[in-house]
């Protein structure tokens, strides 16, 4: 009971740190002054994650679309 408590906390707690660090990566660094620091600067120069959401959702939804219809296929196969 004790260790799956565990892995259930560190699961949640490492994905909302990859979350809240995702999130500034695509959006708040954008909207923050320039930095000195070279990893921050190179986050807020980047251009590749603040277009991978936007372009992930049409082929997330062709996947659920696939998943669905084979889903049909094998109910009624």
């Amino acid at each position: 009971m004790q260790q799956s408590w565990f892995w259930g906390w560190f699961f949640i707690g490492s994905g909302s740190l990859f979350f809240v660090g995702f999130l500034y990566a695509t959006v708040f660094s954008k909207l923050l002054p320039p930095s000195d620091n070279t990893v921050i600067s190179a986050i807020q120069n980047d251009r590749y994650y603040c277009f991978l959401v936007p372009l992930t959702l049409p082929v997330l939804v062709v996947a659920v679309y696939f998943h669905w219809l084979s889903m049909k296929m094998f109910k009624h196969a």
